[in-house]
């Protein structure tokens, strides 16, 4: 039931992380604040394809 997503950078645009989520439970998508070291700071990460 658990399924791979990547998490990508609000600001550079990077895929920087990867998580998992249960799609059956939670129907939208993720967002986190995360550390990007593209940028050097923490900014939202959202969740792609």
């Amino acid at each position: 039931m658990r399924d791979i997503i990547t998490l990508e950078c609000t600001e550079c645009r990077n895929r920087n992380y990867s998580s998992t989520r249960n799609k059956k439970k939670q129907k939208t998508k993720i967002e986190l604040s995360k550390f990007c070291k593209f940028c050097r700071k923490h900014t939202d990460h959202k969740e792609t394809k």
